[in-house]
């Protein structure tokens, strides 16, 4: 009796075993088509997610643009007051608002001077600024300078040298040259 039961629990076994592969072995390869999927997935998306991040970065350079809504022109208020203090708070002089609002250094002068108003663009812009704080600020500042060396650069001025002056008397003309002989 022995024999005949260690006959039929190997069979068993051997059945068990059977039919465990065959229900084993084609998940095997379908798990295996999956990871390669997966990891190909991935590739992409590592991919696709540097690049998104590329095009943020280039988008929010290109975006550093001063807007306000026109709601928000219309409602505020910009005294020369407020613009002084607009200007202390960020910390920057008239000379670099006006490099960021595309101004003179005379015109922001006038604006805080109260003798002119900035114009609704420019009023928009300066409502913008009240938004950022010091780093964005000179942040942007530092983008425009940048930006204005680039097309200076860029534009290659070529200067005169400068011209020789004659020497002036003692009342302020010019002396006349002295001839040589010949």
């Amino acid at each position: 009796m022995g024999k005949v039961e260690s006959t039929i629990k190997a069979e068993i076994m051997r059945l068990a075993k059977r039919e465990v592969r065959s229900t084993f072995f084609p998940l095997r390869r379908e798990v295996y088509s999956l990871r390669l999927k997966l990891s190909g997935l991935i590739k992409n998306f590592v991919t696709l997610d540097r690049l998104a991040k590329e095009t943020l970065q280039e988008q929010a350079k290109k975006k550093m643009e001063l807007q306000a809504s026109p709601e928000e022109v219309k409602i505020s208020r910009l005294t020369p007051q407020r613009i002084r203090l607009l200007r202390n708070k960020l910390g920057i002089s008239q000379r670099d608002l006006g490099i960021l609002l595309d101004v003179s250094i005379g015109a922001v002068g006038m604006w805080e001077k109260g003798k002119f108003a900035p114009s609704t663009k420019k009023k928009a812009a300066l409502i913008a600024l009240r938004k950022l704080g010091k780093r964005d600020a000179k942040k942007l500042l530092a983008e425009k300078k940048q930006a204005m060396s680039k097309e200076k650069t860029g534009k290659g001025i070529k200067r005169r040298p400068a011209r020789k002056k004659a020497a002036m008397t003692k009342r302020g003309k010019a002396r006349p040259k002295a001839r040589r002989k010949k």
